[in-house]
């Protein structure tokens, strides 16, 4: 026999909205989720200087290597979990397991990726972006957006790119490999 699930679990599940090519909105998504509120979040941005980074376990590979310009995911703390809504493993995942299988440290150094690790509430503050990033010369979107509004105010300029460049001082502390799976191995935040 099948057991029913308790409606009160079905509204602790955090809704896990996707939108493919679009995943800081996704994370900014999923920041305001309220079954994830009380837990302390930090929104990881992923790249490099060469913005060319190698990542595996991802949707849009179709299981292969995917090279990536920047990813965003969300770290949740007690306990340690990634939630990587593009990831083929599924989500939340331990933070340390998604690390280990989206990167490999035998890349050549400079497509090793770096991390933006920025609090979640500071995140979803200052985030702005026109999805100018998605559009080709003529206006047209590469990918098609997603169907929520934009992000931030109409006036704002955006910023994703700020957040995206691991080479300037911007929001939050920008994390080596090394660094970053230290930070995840443990337990305490940093």
């Amino acid at each position: 026999m099948k057991r029913r699930a308790d409606p009160r679990e079905e509204l602790r599940a955090p809704r896990l909205l996707r939108q493919p090519f679009y995943c800081e909105e996704n994370v900014w998504q999923l920041c305001q989720e309220p079954a994830l509120v009380d837990r302390k979040r930090d929104v990881v941005f992923v790249s490099n200087a060469e913005r060319a980074c190698p990542m595996w376990s991802q949707k849009a590979g179709r299981g292969k290597p995917i090279v990536w310009d920047y990813h965003v995911v969300l770290l949740t703390w007690d306990p340690l979990e990634i939630w990587d809504v593009d990831c083929t493993l599924g989500t939340p995942l331990p933070a340390i397991t998604w690390l280990e299988q989206c990167f490999h440290p035998s890349v050549p150094a400079p497509y090793l990726p770096s991390f933006r690790v920025v609090e979640a509430d500071l995140f979803t503050r200052t985030f702005a972006s026109d999805r100018s990033h998605m559009r080709l010369p003529d206006g047209t979107f590469q990918k098609p957006p997603p169907p929520w509004p934009r992000i931030g105010a109409s006036d704002s300029p955006s910023n994703l790119m700020s957040f995206v460049d691991v080479t300037r001082p911007f929001l939050g502390e920008v994390l080596s490999l090394a660094a970053f799976a230290a930070r995840v191995s443990g337990s305490r935040p940093g």
